[in-house]
């Protein structure tokens, strides 16, 4: 299993079968991998700049709240951008959420930043110690302190099994908390913080859907990261394990990356989603639960369905007698504490 892991992103990655819209061939010509890759100095765009937001999808909002209504007790926050037209759905999305496991796709965003900028490699190894080692998802908290790993098999595992112990130790690689929340600000994400080490049960990490659609939007314009170590994080959404939320909504020829969070107190799942109409969006939903309650995984398949059932029509509209929401497809599946 490691060796698959440690072989996602090594090849050389023409593309993945999530393309993400990036310049024109012509517009990058010229310019240095450095400058596309975003590091360091970069202007960091406001909300707007960065989609291209055009137009509120009031129908879609309208059935989203419709499906909210029917899980009361329930706090969803979402935020849903059509990649070509910039036409959006906001639900409570500058809310700052316990960020469970999402939390890992900025520190993945600051590894791939890592390597453009030749400060990490991802031939380097890593050396696992006991204050890395988390409880909850992910198989390295298993092995004995001094194991050994490429830092590429650690960031895969930090996504595709979100491995606690994982994070840990890249989040050590890179600097710290404090390096990873002032490159955070950089970017413009105000509420996106690490606070405490994985699996901070307690959800002291937080993030807002706002600004988890504004990280996905960035890598969707080709800033932060370049277009090869784009790809090579895109290719690793894509296989994480969870399948159990955003998936789970999607009909047949669906593609996604994404990333969950799992606490007893929130669920989450955020990602780029590609449909075999050629549409394009992206769609991130934290729900606030209490206690683990189950009803949170219904309500983001069931808004994830919506927004699949929307954007797969060729008018991108309902029809007047359609139901509030789609039936998902699919079986629930067991979440693990850190997911």
């Amino acid at each position: 299993m490691r060796l698959s892991i440690v072989g996602v992103g090594l090849s050389a990655i023409a593309g993945t079968m999530l393309s993400l819209w990036t310049p024109s061939e012509a517009e990058l010509s010229g310019q240095s991998e450095e400058a596309i890759a975003g590091i360091e100095g970069q202007p960091v765009a406001k909300w707007s700049p960065e989609l291209s937001l055009g137009q509120e999808l009031t129908a879609l909002k309208e059935r989203l709240q419709q499906v909210a209504t029917e899980y009361p007790g329930l706090t969803p926050g979402v935020a849903i951008v059509e990649v070509a037209t910039g036409d959006y759905v906001r639900l409570s999305d500058t809310m700052s959420f316990s960020a469970a496991s999402t939390i890992k796709v900025p520190i993945l965003v600051a590894f791939f930043r890592a390597v453009d900028a030749g400060t990490v490699r991802l031939d380097e190894v890593l050396t696992m110690e006991e204050s890395h080692v988390a409880e909850g998802s992910g198989y390295m908290q298993y092995d004995a302190p001094g194991t050994r790993y490429s830092v590429l098999e650690v960031a895969s595992s930090m996504i595709i099994d979100s491995d606690n112990t994982a994070t840990n130790m890249l989040v050590d690689r890179l600097g710290g908390a404090k390096v990873l929340n002032e490159q955070f600000r950089e970017w413009g994400l105000t509420e996106t913080t690490i606070r405490n080490p994985l699996p901070d049960l307690e959800g002291t990490n937080t993030t807002t859907p706002q600004e988890l659609a504004k990280l996905l939007g960035q890598l969707e314009r080709g800033e932060l990261v370049s277009m090869r170590s784009r790809d090579r994080m895109m290719r690793i959404m894509s296989q994480t394990a969870n399948d159990a939320l955003l998936p789970q909504g999607l009909g047949e020829g669906a593609f996604v990356a994404h990333k969950t969070g799992n606490l007893r107190s929130v669920l989450a799942d955020a990602g780029a989603i590609d449909l075999p109409n050629g549409k394009r969006y992206l769609m991130v939903a934290i729900v606030k639960r209490p206690d683990e309650d189950d009803r949170a995984a219904d309500l983001i398949r069931q808004m994830s369905a919506t927004a699949y059932d929307y954007f797969a029509k060729p008018t991108s509209s309902f029809p007047e007698d359609s139901p509030v929401a789609p039936t998902v497809a699919g079986t629930q599946q067991a979440n693990r504490v850190g997911r």
